[in-house]
């Protein structure tokens, strides 16, 4: 059983993930075509509060303005494309994957250590939801995520690059059993859509005007993505590919780390599971 368990893991036996490198040329192709539309659409002003502890004055005057200049709009979407780029890279690379954790569910994580000595993590699972649905949920109402998921304390859009590209501030929360502890994050989030797939990456991005808040651990992620994709003759259905990849700063034991962030994933997964179950009741 453990060898199947291996290579469903590690995408000997997903098709989906045996073509990585043909998902990577198309959503490259896709971002591409994003830079000419950009240069059309007209960006939205986002009215943001600030959580207690932390200081947005500067970032209410600069960052979260709409981006004016054609030069930080390309900025921003050249970098989140290179964030997904590379985390599709790592995902087409099946060597050196091995399995984590396999929950009842069928839920799956692999691990594998990076050439820096950090451990990366895949979690594969399949969920009750549509590609547009998911896609809503994880980027367009990015800022809601804390409704549902008891994990983020807050998550504010900084800045607006055109509807597939942001850059947002994130505050984890405070809950009992946390192993790595409060932490906030600095990242621009990028997504591309093609047909019944959708891609999601990220990175963390420094900002000037928005350096680490006293009290907090900035933490940093990417690159890193997202992978959801319409399962076949059920558009109703999801496979959902997550690539983790997070350096929680600090000076907490690798050991501990190693052992938070899929327990982490799965959490994640049992909260937006539990989401898409409301709207499936409220219809």
């Amino acid at each position: 059983m453990l060898p199947a368990v291996v290579k469903l893991c590690c995408g000997i036996s997903y098709p989906h993930l045996r073509n990585t490198a043909g998902l990577q040329r198309t959503a490259v192709a896709v971002i591409g075509q994003e830079i000419t539309h950009l240069q059309r659409w007209r960006c939205k002003q986002h009215h943001i509060g600030a959580p207690a502890g932390f200081n947005y004055t500067e970032a209410k005057s600069e960052d979260r303005a709409t981006v004016q200049s054609k030069g930080d709009q390309l900025f921003y979407v050249q970098q989140g494309h290179k964030a997904m780029k590379n985390a599709l890279r790592m995902l087409e690379d099946n060597e050196g994957w091995r399995v984590e954790i396999a929950e009842s569910n069928g839920d799956v994580i692999c691990s594998k250590v990076m050439p820096d000595a950090r451990k990366v993590f895949r979690l594969e699972a399949v969920l009750e939801g549509s590609v547009d649905e998911l896609y809503d949920l994880l980027f367009v109402r990015v800022e809601e995520m804390n409704l549902w998921n008891p994990s983020i304390q807050q998550i504010k859009i900084l800045k607006q690059v055109g509807p597939e590209t942001m850059v947002t501030h994130e505050v984890s929360a405070e809950t009992a059993g946390n192993l790595i502890g409060q932490r906030d994050f600095l990242s621009v989030r990028h997504s591309c859509k093609q047909e019944s797939r959708v891609y999601l990456g990220g990175a963390a991005i420094q900002m000037e005007s928005f350096p680490p808040q006293a009290g907090f651990v900035r933490a940093e992620d990417g690159p890193t993505c997202i992978i959801i994709q319409a399962l076949d003759k059920d558009t109703r259905k999801s496979r959902f590919t997550w690539l983790l990849n997070m350096d929680v700063k600090g000076w907490l034991p690798t050991s501990i780390v190693n052992q938070a962030l899929p327990r982490a994933q799965l959490d994640f997964t049992r909260h937006l599971r539990r989401r898409l179950a409301v709207s499936a009741t409220l219809g």
